[in-house]
């Protein structure tokens, strides 16, 4: 009986205390919630251009044509753990667009396909990220080539490592597009029989956490 209204009495008084605006007393204190650590968020990354490249793959008079851009500039923020806070802005000079070929290197620059005088970027920039499996995504964006922009789907592997004691990651991927879609092709360069319409896009960039 003494023990029950001890018990009663207790509640009692918690209840009139928390009522009150106070704190109710208790036989052990709770544990505390851990703070949140940076790992949770998406972490920023810096591009290492000196070990990282940004280039294409188009078919020309049946055989293969590789070309890179020497300039472009990546805004990299990614983390396994929060897919929804990452994100990819990428700008890319048209001018800088070099396929070992200073004539072809010229037509490209030219009216009919980048028109790099008009438009002297590309950008790409996402939206939305899906996780297929480990270390490999799907990037959902809008890429913008002479001022028309498309939605693609980007697969993509991001994978961490060490790299002389310090962390380092690794984005490498491609995704194919069709260049007409972005106008890239006027004139006589509308004809698909010599330069086909498929292009590969491809990129593999060495990051350093900020």
């Amino acid at each position: 009986m003494h023990r029950a209204l001890a018990g009663f009495l207790f509640l009692s008084l918690c209840a009139a205390i928390v009522l009150a605006g106070g704190e109710a007393p208790s036989a052990a204190p709770a544990a505390a919630t851990p703070p949140a650590t940076a790992a949770s968020g998406a972490g920023s990354y810096t591009v290492d251009p000196a070990k990282s490249w940004l280039g294409f793959t188009a078919r020309q008079s049946g055989g293969d044509v590789d070309g890179r851009f020497d300039k472009f500039t990546a805004a990299i923020t990614f983390a396994d753990a929060n897919l929804a806070a990452s994100r990819f802005d990428v700008q890319i000079d048209t001018k800088s667009v070099n396929t070992q070929d200073d004539n072809r290197d010229t037509v490209l620059r030219g009216d009919d396909l980048f028109n790099s005088t008009k438009y002297p970027s590309a950008h790409f920039v996402t939206s939305a990220f899906t996780r297929k499996a480990a270390g490999q995504y799907e990037a959902t964006g809008k890429l913008t080539i002479r001022d028309v922009t498309r939605e693609i789907h980007l697969p993509f592997t991001f994978q961490t490592t060490q790299e002389g004691g310090k962390p380092v990651a690794w984005l490498k991927g491609s995704v194919g597009i069709n260049r007409l879609d972005y106008g890239v092709g006027q004139g006589e360069w509308k004809d698909t029989s010599v330069a086909e319409n498929p292009v590969r896009v491809k990129f593999e960039l060495r990051l350093s956490p900020k």
